[in-house]
C-alpha cells in the first residue's frame, strides 16, 4: 500500500511531465519557427519585388525582421526599400546598421554619405566620404567635401576639394560655381570673376549665375560688365522683379546711362511712389548730370513722403544755388540744418569740392 505522500508525489511528476519535456524542446523548436518564419517572409518581399510592388515588399521585409533583427540580407533589403520608397530617415538607419553589422562595403558608404548631404548632415558626409575612399581609392569625393566645407564657411578647405573635384570631372559646372561663391563670401570679388565666368561657360542655362556675376562685377567696381552681365541675365529668362530692376537701373547710371536708368527706375515707381531710396537715387542721378531741376522735382517727392527729411532739403537748397538762386538755396539749406544739424558737415564739404 502506498503512503498518502508518495501518491501525491508521482501525481505531480504525472501533471509536470509534458511541461518539463516541452521547456527541455522549447527553444529550439521557437527558433526553427523564428528562422522559418523570417526567411517565409524574405522570399515572399523578394517575391513582391521582383514584381515591382514595392510597398507590398517593404511591409514583408519588415515582417522577416521582426523575427530575425539582425539578419543582413532582411537588413539590406529593407534600407533598399526604405529608399526607392523616399523613407530616407529609415533607410540611413538601416544602412548604418548594416555597417555595425560588417557590411562595410564602398556601396553602403556610398549610400550613407549620399543620404547624409540631401539631409545636410555635414560632419556624418566628411565621416562617410573618407570611409568610402578608404574602402575604394578610385571613388571621387571631392566635390562633396567642397559643398560640405562650404556650408559650413571653411573656404580654404572647400577651394582645396572642389579644385581636385575639377580635376576629376572638368565638365562639372557646379564645381567652378562653388569655388566662386568661395571667393566672393570672403569679399575677394576679382578672384571670384574667373570661376564663375568659367561655371556660365559650362553650362549657360544658369541665369542666375550670371546675375551674381553682374552684381559682383557691381561690387569690384566694374560698372561696364556689371551692366553686360545683368542685361545679359534678363536676356536668358532671369525674372525681372523688383530688386533685378533696381540693379539694372543703379547699373545704367553708374554706366553713365542717365535715361536708360531713369526710365527702368521709373518703372518701379510707378509700383511703388514712395519707395524714397528710389527717389533719392534718382535725384542724385540728375545731380550728378547737371539737371538740377529735375533733381529738384525728385526730392520733392521726397519731401511729400517724409516732411522731415532734411537731407533732401538740403539737397533742394543746393540745387537752387547751382541754378543760381543763391539766396533761396542758403536759406533751405540753412533749414535744413536747423532740422538736422549733421548736415553742417556735409555743407563744409561740399564747400572743400566746390559742390
Amino acid at each position: 500500500m502506498k503512503s498518502p505522500m508518495s501518491t501525491r508525489f508521482m501525481l505531480l511528476l504525472l501533471l509536470l511531465g509534458p511541461s518539463l519535456a516541452f521547456s527541455q524542446t522549447g527553444p529550439s523548436t521557437a527558433s526553427v519557427i523564428t528562422t522559418d518564419s523570417a526567411s517565409f517572409f524574405l522570399e515572399k518581399g523578394l517575391m513582391e519585388k521582383e514584381k515591382g510592388r514595392r510597398m507590398e515588399s517593404l511591409k514583408n521585409f519588415e515582417k522577416a525582421q521582426h523575427y530575425d533583427a539582425n539578419n543582413k540580407q532582411i537588413i539590406s533589403e529593407l534600407a533598399s526599400a526604405y529608399f526607392d520608397l523616399r523613407k530616407y530617415a529609415l533607410a540611413i538607419e538601416n544602412y548604418k546598421k548594416l555597417i555595425e553589422l560588417g557590411e562595410t562595403t564602398p556601396a553602403n558608404y556610398k549610400q550613407l554619405m549620399d543620404l547624409s548631404f540631401n539631409f545636410k548632415k555635414w560632419d556624418d558626409v566628411i565621416l562617410y566620404a573618407v570611409k568610402l575612399k578608404a574602402a575604394d581609392p578610385s571613388q571621387k569625393i571631392s566635390y562633396f567635401l567642397g559643398k560640405v566645407y562650404y556650408e559650413q564657411g571653411n573656404y580654404g578647405e572647400s577651394i582645396k576639394q572642389l579644385t581636385q573635384a575639377g580635376k576629376e570631372d572638368p565638365k562639372n559646372a557646379e564645381v567652378p560655381y562653388m569655388i566662386a561663391r568661395s571667393f566672393a563670401d570672403q569679399q575677394n570679388y576679382k578672384q571670384s570673376v574667373p570661376y564663375f565666368q568659367k561655371a556660365i561657360e559650362l553650362d549657360t542655362s544658369k541665369n542666375n549665375w550670371i546675375y551674381e556675376l553682374g552684381l559682383i562685377y557691381y561690387a569690384i567696381p566694374d560698372d561696364k560688365n556689371a551692366l553686360k552681365y545683368i542685361l545679359l541675365a534678363g536676356e536668358k529668362g532671369y525674372k525681372r522683379d523688383n530688386d533685378y530692376l533696381t540693379n539694372l537701373g543703379i547699373a545704367y547710371l553708374n554706366a553713365g546711362n542717365l535715361d536708360e536708368g531713369v526710365k527702368i527706375l521709373n518703372e518701379i515707381l510707378k509700383m511703388r511712389p514712395s519707395d524714397l531710396n528710389i527717389l533719392n537715387m534718382v535725384a542724385e542721378a540728375y545731380y550728378d548730370k547737371g539737371k538740377y531741376q529735375e533733381a529738384i522735382d525728385y526730392w520733392d517727392q521726397c519731401l511729400t513722403y517724409d516732411k522731415q527729411n532734411a537731407s533732401a532739403l538740403y539737397m533742394i537748397g543746393l540745387c537752387y544755388q547751382k541754378k543760381g538762386e543763391k539766396a533761396k538755396g542758403q536759406q533751405l539749406c540753412d533749414k535744413a540744418i536747423e532740422m538736422d544739424p549733421s548736415l553742417a558737415s556735409l555743407k563744409q564739404k561740399k564747400q572743400m569740392m566746390g559742390l
